[in-house]
């Protein structure tokens, strides 16, 4: 064994997992003979690892599975004989309890099927890639279709199709994707069709560095498009929130019908994380489709003529909708500005009367929904941190490293950026305030320094890595430094 120091709270073992795994039919194995001698050291049942490697490599063939198991089972045989009188100290509890392990964009696509979506398109863009695959072979259990369109102009369009039928609908890309998409966003918003688009955000700008971290995208999800677009997006801060606010975003997307910009980005993508039984609570689930109107109800929304109204002019922005074949339902819509039955007009008055209709969603929603930040750390801290995103965890646990150094700070991490929260309050409330995020600009730190009217420190990391706890705690704590300037501060 290479000459290493283990610390005296680990356990070091000698094993030769490349020939072992060559023995057991090859060296890409040697994971998982360290796996199998993890389990010997450990205590852990082994056959627990079997099933795991058949659930991961069954599509793969019989043969690939037992030569995995195999592999384990080798480095198992030579802990035991290797160490057999040697006592690790080690034991695993084990349970009966269903615990799932997930990434990011895996659990925006569980929280698509729970949250009732029936529809995907898509293309294949690296880091949004796995939500079409997790979707795929599992939304047809509920009756649902993924389709891979040619390109991400297809994809949009497809799933608006399915969206305007009725559809709980849905497509997912990256920043390149998003700009081809937003022609058809436009579309979306105008039509007042209920549609949530994924944007797992890499770096950019072009085709950028596709395997790398970056929360640059934020300006273009909020205000991307020509003309004045009514909008949602939501900025999921961990991995199990990726599934909550995919449940809320289609909800949203229905009760205010407006597209909604549900944003991950890379290292949210990736990460993998164990949850248990009582993390995802499907019973919980509810699902609000908003002002749907059937056969009984549709008279209220009807002319005197007969004729529907799809885009009545209401007070809280909200206009009925129906779904394709309810009797008395039948409209049409157009991408032009249209009246109150889908016709297209040019008169100023109905414009105005639209446009206000429309913005006014977004307001109905400020004052309806509990669009809040989550808080940590100490809430009674002259000095206020703000992330949005996937920020969170890092900072989390450099508030611990900070507090060991005698840094007391308030921290609040920001899931939703528009409709945001009101930050003024707890901005006038500190006497530093300091905005982390994975960009250049600070485009978040825009939004708050626009809102409350206070100039902010900024964190700006952009070099395609996410925050470390470390460099994040030590940025923070020279952040509120006095003599350090907005702009000095780089993680």
């Amino acid at each position: 064994m290479q000459n290493v120091e283990i610390p005296d709270e680990m356990v070091g073992l000698d094993v030769p997992l490349k020939r072992l795994a060559e023995e057991a039919g090859g060296a890409i194995m040697r994971n998982v003979v360290a796996l199998g001698a993890a389990c010997e050291a450990a205590e852990f049942p082994i056959e627990n690892l079997d099933s795991a490697l058949q659930k991961r490599f069954g599509d793969k063939g019989s043969a690939i599975v037992e030569n995995n198991q195999t592999a384990a089972r080798a480095g198992q045989d030579y802990v035991r004989d290797s160490y057999a009188d040697r006592e690790f100290g080690y034991e695993l509890e084990c349970t009966d309890a269903d615990y799932v392990l997930l990434n990011g964009d895996e659990a925006i696509g569980m929280g698509a099927i729970a949250g009732g979506c029936r529809f995907y398109a898509g293309y294949p863009i690296t880091p949004a890639t796995d939500v079409m695959e997790y979707l795929t072979g599992r939304i047809e259990r509920w009756g649902g279709h993924v389709v891979q369109a040619e390109d991400e102009l297809s994809a949009i369009n497809i799933a608006l199709g399915a969206a305007r039928a009725g559809a709980r609908a849905m497509t997912a890309t990256s920043g390149p994707g998003i700009d081809l998409m937003t022609e058809t966003f436009g579309l979306v918003a105008t039509s007042e069709t209920p549609l949530v688009i994924c944007n797992v955000m890499r770096s950019g700008p072009s085709t950028g560095m596709p395997t790398k971290q970056e929360q640059g995208d934020l300006n273009a999800m909020l205000y991307g498009g020509h003309g004045e677009v009514p909008r949602f997006v939501l900025a999921p801060t961990t991995v199990a929130e990726c599934f909550h606010r995919t449940v809320e975003a289609f909800n949203l997307a229905e009760k205010y019908q407006v597209p909604v910009y549900l944003t991950a980005d890379l290292s949210l993508a990736v990460t993998e994380q164990t949850y248990g039984p009582d993390e995802f609570d499907m019973d919980a689930v509810e699902v609000d489709r908003g002002r749907v109107v059937d056969e009984e109800s549709v008279a209220e929304w009807q002319a005197d003529d007969g004729k529907f109204k799809p885009h009545a002019v209401t007070e809280d922005g909200v206009s009925p909708r129906t779904i394709p074949g309810t009797a008395g339902g039948a409209h049409m819509t157009t991408g032009l500005e249209h009246d109150e039955f889908g016709r297209r007009t040019e008169d100023g008055g109905m414009r105005v009367e639209q446009v206000d209709k429309r913005a006014r969603k977004v307001d109905t929603a400020r004052e309806r929904e509990a669009f809040e930040p989550r808080e940590f750390g100490d809430p009674a801290a002259d000095a206020l941190v703000l992330t949005w995103g996937s920020s969170e965890g890092a900072m989390r646990e450099a508030l611990e490293l900070l507090d060991e150094r005698g840094v007391s700070v308030r921290f609040l991490s920001v899931p939703y950026v528009y409709p945001r929260p009101d930050l003024t309050e707890a901005v006038a409330a500190a006497d530093r305030v300091v905005v982390a995020e994975c960009n250049s600009t600070g485009q978040f730190a825009d939004l708050v320094e626009h809102d409350t009217l206070t100039r902010v420190k900024r964190i700006n990391k952009y070099d395609g890595v996410r925050f470390g706890a470390d460099e994040l705690a030590d940025a923070v704590a020279a952040a509120l430094d006095d003599d350090v300037t907005a702009t000095e501060v780089h993680a």
